[in-house]
């Protein structure tokens, strides 16, 4: 809890951006919310492919630090730069071309219009928020994520200024609506990095590892290392992170409507995710230094540990929701309204089974940290696939339109899948330590 703690806090304060720009957008009208919902489904999928590689510096560094092998833990920072500008080209591209691959997917005009705009502004923040994530990886597997909490923190209260001053053109500021929102976090991303770079650079805790001492020299051992444990991360969050964006696509296909009801509902579940998350990434660090000090035991009992406060905790958020539906959706829309009361409706629906799928979701999550932790990431590759496209996907598509359960159909899909993964993946970890 002690590790965990400052990682959630930092997780929250992530999705909390886009907690803020959903809610500030929805003053823009359902129109607007769909967009940017089309917009973030192509922009988080991508990112967190990117993401899911660059988090294999975590299990490394960690490790090397169990093992006290200074000279690993520089190496293996270094090369998750590197890893972070050469994934920032990818994805920029993709972005930028985001408006096709909507075309493609059979959304309506208007909408990859909105879309395309906010992903066109966004994309400029990719490069510095990969870079991001590869210092954070490293602070957080030696034990000191609070630094990166307190940036996190701050950049959440300069994210509601922007997204204020550049959607609706305050303090001398053009309005840019919709694509503001997308150049308000481009700019916190940027901020966030450069202060995680300088706070790395000078600390003198830091010295001793010698990161930016070779910084411009490749190493191909260790870069082919990080990419050998991180590409099959980051298409696990890929695979995972498709089942939703495909889901937001079908429920385009169904109309406005379903489709800003989803992205309120989805922005909830999202946000409560991310303590699972953090969780699961304070387990890894926790399992991944007890395999490098060779203590088996100890691996074991943080990986169930932290698979345990995720259930607790998501057990509570599911209750809320549960509870709290309407309450919660005045939080994106103004309940009096009437051109919200069909949003509101479907919302409502879709947050009770938001509740249904919390708990396995927070135990998928957690059973993957401690996974990634043993560097064990293959397999579980291969449960997300068959868990989230085998299960997930197909259960959705023919709930929704073979059967006719529409929006509700498509949820339970998510939570059949979600649930797979979850059994499949705490079977791989219990297995993996009974062996050792």
């Amino acid at each position: 809890m002690v590790l965990a703690a400052p990682i959630v806090t930092t997780q929250l304060a992530h999705i909390s951006l886009s907690f803020v720009d959903t809610v500030m957008v929805g003053r823009l009208g359902p129109d607007a919310l769909a967009g940017v919902a089309l917009g973030n489904t192509i922009f988080f999928n991508t990112l967190l492919f990117c993401m899911g590689i660059l988090m294999a510096v975590g299990p490394m560094v960690s490790q090397a630090f169990g093992a006290d092998d200074h000279d690993s833990i520089g190496r293996s920072v270094r090369q998750g730069l590197w890893m972070a500008s050469i994934l920032s080209i990818l994805a920029f591209a993709v972005l930028n071309n985001g408006g096709v691959i909507l075309r493609w997917l059979g959304q309506s005009e208007p909408n990859i219009e909105k879309a395309s705009a906010y992903l066109g502004a966004i994309s400029w923040g990719i490069l510095p928020f990969l870079g991001f994530i590869a210092l954070r990886s490293f602070i957080e597997a030696v034990s000191r994520p609070k630094v990166v909490t307190l940036i996190a923190l701050f950049g959440v209260g300069l994210n509601i200024f922007l997204n204020y001053a550049l959607m609706f053109g305050e303090f001398g500021f053009p309005e840019l609506g919709l694509v503001g929102t997308g150049w308000a976090s481009t700019g916190v991303y940027t901020f966030n990095f450069l202060v995680l770079l300088g706070y790395v650079w000078r600390q003198k805790a830091f010295a001793e590892y010698r990161i930016f001492s070779r910084l411009g020299r490749p190493d191909s051992h260790y870069f082919k290392e990080l990419f050998r444990i991180g590409f099959p991360i980051g298409s696990s969050m890929g695979i995972e992170t498709s089942l939703f964006m495909l889901t937001v696509i079908m429920m385009g296909w169904m109309g406005t409507t379903q489709l800003a009801a989803h992205q309120i509902a989805m922005q909830c579940a999202a946000f409560t995710f991310m303590v699972p998350l953090g969780i699961g990434m304070a387990t890894s660090v926790r399992v991944g230094q007890s395999v490098g000090r060779r203590d088996s035991n100890g691996a074991s009992l943080a990986g169930f540990t932290g698979i345990g406060i995720s259930v607790l905790f998501m057990s509570m958020t599911a209750l809320g929701f549960w509870l709290f539906p309407r309450h919660i959706v005045s939080l994106y829309l103004d309940l009096d309204s009437p051109q919200n009361a069909a949003v509101i409706e479907v919302a409502v629906r879709l947050l009770a089974l938001a509740a249904v799928f919390q708990v396995v979701d927070g135990i998928q999550v957690a059973a993957m940290g401690a996974l990634r932790g043993m560097k064990d990431t293959r397999t579980p590759m291969v449960i997300a696939a068959f868990s989230y496209w085998g299960i997930g996907l197909v259960a959705g598509y023919l709930l929704a339109f073979r059967f006719g359960y529409g929006e509700v159909g498509l949820w339970w899909g998510l939570v059949s899948g979600l649930a797979t993964a979850a059994a499949l993946l705490t079977r791989r970890f219990f297995r993996l330590n009974h062996s050792r």
